[in-house]
């Protein structure tokens, strides 16, 4: 039976089952809710249709306005991306993480975590999402193509070749539109487009961060927390804290 963990709230009680896909993440939050890390630490981060975060060690008695999301245990998890299995579902547990550009790893925070809110993606929405994704694919590719020849890009700079870099550039968008094609552009699976049409949830996080859980129990809680009221920094202008422990 999979671990499910107990998460009490000031607003109520959220019960989330952890994922077997994701091991490392599991055994980690497991690790840390039997240390007791969690126990008066706040969800320090709330947006409004979206998701709220927490598990900044930091946020424990952090006064009103103190800036806060850059607090861990000093480590991260490695990425458990387990795509399109996992995705972002309304009650997902995801892992909180720093951007690509200075984490291209896409490694997860170790000890910050958010659950999903998001909207409703009813008609062509997810159509229109679904070319969206494809652009960010098509974007994501170039640009590693474009790193590999970093060095002959260079080169033709120094060299002052504009013939040459045009060149080279129509042939990396050739290659990016066939790498494209091979895997058929991005598309949603049926249980992401029956989750994201009825339940609901964030659809442009896929595939970027790792889902390791989800609500099971208390999503009533969830949206709760969602909708209050929130100050600068997207914290709640009244403390939510939590403690946690395993079922």
């Amino acid at each position: 039976m999979a671990t499910q963990v107990l998460i009490k709230t000031t607003l109520g009680d959220i019960k989330v089952e952890l994922y077997d896909q994701t091991p490392q993440h599991r055994d980690n939050f497991i690790k840390l809710v039997k240390e007791g890390y969690y126990n008066g630490t706040l969800f320090h981060r709330v947006i409004k249709n979206f998701m709220v975060q927490g598990g900044d060690p930091d946020s424990k008695g952090a006064p009103a306005g103190k800036s806060l999301g850059t607090g861990g245990p000093g480590y991260t998890v490695p990425a458990e991306i387990v795509y399109p299995q996992l995705f972002h579902k309304r009650g997902a547990l995801a892992a909180a993480r720093q951007g690509d550009e200075v984490n291209p790893q896409r490694n997860s925070s170790g000890s910050q975590f958010y659950i999903v809110w998001g909207d409703v993606y009813a008609g062509n929405k997810l159509g229109q999402m679904e070319k969206q994704m494809t652009m960010m694919l098509e974007q994501e590719i170039f640009n590693r193509l474009a790193a590999e020849r970093k060095a002959q890009i260079m080169d033709l700079r120094r060299n002052r070749d504009q013939a040459g870099l045009m060149a080279l550039q129509e042939e990396l968008i050739a290659l990016t539109k066939a790498e494209v094609k091979e895997k058929g552009g991005f598309k949603f699976t049926e249980a992401q487009k029956e989750a994201y049409s009825t339940l609901g949830g964030t659809p442009h996080l896929d595939n970027q961060y790792t889902v390791f859980g989800e609500v099971v129990e208390g999503l009533d809680v969830v949206e709760k927390i969602q909708n209050c009221a929130t100050a600068r920094g997207d914290r709640p202008k009244e403390d939510i804290s939590m403690t946690m422990e395993l079922l």
